[in-house]
């Protein structure tokens, strides 16, 4: 399938966030480069000089170390994993819905893809430089500053899943560079983990004792109850993505011939979990039947699924949800997910289509 500009969604340029039309996504394993979201908080992407890019790694460690680009791929084996990443936003138009939330991005079901990343264990660096038995959590450091809060975008991701052997620092997508607009030269992936823990332009790894105390951990990207304002510590930090899914073909609203209509989406559960099940309804939930569950590319990555509706002349609102591995399911109603800042709607996915019929002669 070709890709042109038309195909992605531009909600802001400085700093640039797009998420592409939910048709592109449809039917890929991968989600080619030009059509891979964009989430970004600086108003201005940096510019690093792979020659003299260096990666600090320090705090609770034996050896502090400083590696060059050459230095990391040539000390450390390349391995790659396909992973789906999902920004917490995704499906906040959703949410908007139900009530407005002022200055936030009104993402889409685009807002996630899946590529074949490739790098650097995060695990063998850490075991390279020797990690304190007191440690506890691993903080990762980008380049980008945004003028406000003003300081560099840092988080930090438990010990015990910075060492597992799925975490990269990614210098390869889709079999190529890195491109700088998606973090280059290396950025951290956190397979099903929310896409803020993947730290773009990573500068910095910090082992430490306690979560980053920065802005973008202590206060945003943190689920808070209806009635609350942002503030440090408050809610809870999101961390691995709650079980989700959205139809990708056809879109919202499209006009489709009346009869039998394939319909496509993909369906994603988050931390160890996996897509066990989608379900698809024409009555607003009062019946379901079963959607059919494409291979899954990997342990990490979003599932595919598509079912044939047959759908009468008139108009149709299509539901779908998905179960994962533990038993959790999409709840119905985005009305009781609805919080500030709009992060983790995972309510049923819903689109409408207005199905013709075929005229005589």
């Amino acid at each position: 399938m070709d890709t042109h500009p038309a195909e992605m969604t531009v909600h802001s340029s400085q700093p640039h966030n797009a998420e592409p039309v939910r048709t592109a996504l449809a039917g890929r394993d991968l989600t080619p480069v030009e059509v891979f979201y964009h989430r970004n908080h600086a108003a201005d992407l940096p510019r690093i000089d792979p020659a003299s890019w260096a990666l600090r790694v320090d705090g609770m460690v034996e050896r502090p170390a400083t590696f060059s680009l050459g230095a990391l791929r040539e000390r450390f084996a390349e391995h790659a994993e396909v992973v789906t990443l999902q920004c917490a936003g995704n499906r906040r138009a959703g949410l908007i819905e139900v009530a407005d939330l002022p200055g936030e991005i009104p993402w889409g079901p685009g807002a996630t893809g899946t590529a074949r990343w490739a790098g650097a264990r995060l695990a063998d660096v850490l075991r390279d430089v020797g990690v304190d038995p007191a440690a506890t959590d691993v903080v990762l450091t980008g380049a980008d500053v945004a003028d406000e809060p003003g300081e560099p975008y840092t988080v930090s991701v438990p010990l015990e899943k910075a060492l597992a052997s799925e975490v990269l620092l990614a210098w390869s997508m889709n079999d190529a560079a890195l491109p700088a607009a998606h973090g280059a030269p290396v950025r951290v992936v956190v397979p099903g983990w929310i896409g803020a823990r993947s730290v773009k332009w990573l500068e910095r790894i910090t082992v430490a004792d306690a979560p980053s105390s920065g802005f973008y951990q202590a206060v945003a990207y943190r689920l808070l109850p209806a009635d609350a304002s942002p503030a440090p510590g408050r809610g809870v930090a999101l961390g691995p993505i709650a079980v989700n899914a959205d139809v990708l073909s056809p879109a919202d609203g499209a006009e489709v011939p009346a009869g039998t209509v394939p319909v496509t989406g993909y369906a994603l559960a988050g931390g160890d979990r996996t897509v066990v099940r989608v379900d698809v309804s024409t009555d607003d939930g009062a019946t379901w039947t079963e959607a059919d569950l494409d291979p899954q590319a990997s342990r990490w990555s979003w599932r595919h699924w598509h079912i044939d509706l047959d759908l009468p002349a008139g108009t149709t609102r299509v539901v779908a949800r998905a179960w994962d591995s533990a038993g959790g399911v999409q709840p119905a109603d985005p009305a009781e997910l609805w919080n500030p800042k709009g992060y983790v709607n995972n309510s049923w996915a819903r689109v409408t289509l207005h199905a013709v019929a075929a005229r005589d002669g």
